[in-house]
């Protein structure tokens, strides 16, 4: 697998070695050991998958420590704008973002550790989205950042009017209201501030 870096430290692109033939193709989607030499160390404990129609946005959500999460994420069906966005106070990054398009052609996978906020806006007409999860799901510790803040200057790419929004997610604070749970020092991939 290729490992590309990206602006911020510690979020990257994956992009793994894909072999076709008149059969189709095929290719490793995770190994541990690379993920490991080439990444961090890591232990997923939950796989997660969604299905989405066209304009759905969901996010930009996170898990609060002690239950912070780091996702590996990818699109097995469909086109997706994937984000991730840095929320560690003090970060010389914060609310700055990554955005990578996520394919089922281009298999790209997309890595999010600890201290940053993930979203994605469905670009085709439906799209099958999967998650690894480092940190099983804990309700009581879920967060999240308005997709509408204009201040992040996201190009979700879906008009405004197109927008499919849970609920949940038209109540999350802009980000200049948001008190982050995540400290400049917060470890990354084991979930464990240094605080």
């Amino acid at each position: 697998m290729k490992v590309i870096k990206t602006s911020i430290d510690g979020v990257v692109i994956i992009e793994p070695r894909v072999f076709m033939d008149a059969r189709g193709y095929f290719f490793e989607s995770f190994s541990q050991r690379e993920f490991e030499e080439k990444v961090c160390p890591i232990k997923f404990v939950q796989d997660n998958e969604s299905q989405s129609s066209y304009g759905v946005i969901r996010g930009l959500h996170f898990q609060s420590p002690p239950y912070a999460q780091s996702k590996l994420v990818r699109c097995v069906k469909g086109a997706v704008l994937d984000v991730a966005m840095d929320i560690r106070k003090g970060s010389l990054t914060y609310g700055h973002y990554v955005a990578v398009e996520l394919t089922e052609e281009n298999h790209r996978q997309f890595f999010i550790p600890c201290g940053f906020a993930h979203g994605f806006a469905v670009l085709s007409e439906t799209a099958v989205f999967q998650y690894k999860c480092d940190e099983f799901y804990h309700a009581e510790s879920e967060g999240g950042i308005s997709i509408l803040d204009d201040s992040l200057s996201i190009d979700w790419r879906i008009p405004r009017e197109h927008i499919i929004l849970s609920e949940k997610d038209t109540k999350h604070p802009l980000l200049k209201d948001f008190d982050s749970p995540f400290a400049i020092n917060v470890d990354l991939y084991k979930q464990i501030s240094t605080q």
